[in-house]
């Protein structure tokens, strides 16, 4: 093996090393922030449930609030591909579709998978926001991002000529964004005992009804 193989392989060995290491730290503040809150979850409890230092913690990824917003963005991705939720495949086939009602049955199916995912972080992010700027700061980050999907949403079903004349488009937008927070989720299936698909089928249901003509 020549030295430029070597040094591609320890570099290579070296950032699977820090992926592994970021996937540790992450994973371990967002079940610290589900099982003790965002304001008793500690940079050092983070960091002795992923067994590094506090320092890594910071290197790594970074603050609490940091570690918050990449736990929340992966948990919302599905993984740690440095790629957003419209811009993967799923999302852009489904933006792509003619069917108007097909497009709301896959937009709720991705909503309820994302908020199995992520529900129980939302809710911890959402208790952290009454307190701390920083975190109140994140929430309104990501229903600023959700507001994007809506709008997405939306301007496909007018493109499509199939958004309901009952409603204004800013209020067509406004429905689709709350069918995107996760707290309905969490009341729906935590709260009262439903299963996933059921909420898959409620939500779209509700998307088909509001939205198309």
């Amino acid at each position: 093996m020549n030295e430029t193989v070597k040094r591609d392989y320890r570099s290579d060995l070296r950032a699977a090393q820090a992926s592994q290491t970021r996937r540790a730290i992450v994973a371990a503040a967002a079940r610290l922030y589900v099982e003790l809150g965002y304001g008793a979850t500690t940079i050092d409890a983070v960091a002795n449930a992923a067994g590094v230092s506090r320092k890594t913690v910071f290197t790594s990824v970074g603050g609490k609030v940091e570690l918050l917003r990449t736990a929340l963005d992966w948990a919302v991705a599905g993984d740690d591909r440095p790629i957003a939720v419209v811009d993967r495949p799923a999302m852009s086939a489904l933006l792509a579709t003619d069917d108007p009602a097909g497009l709301l049955t896959g937009w709720a199916r991705i909503i309820a998978e994302i908020d199995v995912r992520v529900a129980a972080l939302f809710s911890a992010l959402e208790v952290a926001a009454d307190a701390d700027v920083e975190a109140r700061r994140l929430l309104d980050e990501s229903a600023h991002r959700r507001l994007l999907g809506a709008r997405a949403i939306v301007k496909r079903l007018v493109e499509l000529d199939a958004l309901t004349s009952e409603m204004s488009r800013a209020d067509a937008v406004d429905v689709a964004w709350l069918a995107t927070d996760p707290v309905l989720h969490d009341r729906f299936v935590r709260v009262r005992g439903w299963s996933k698909s059921r909420f898959e089928g409620w939500l779209a249901r509700l998307l088909v009804g509001q939205l198309v003509a």
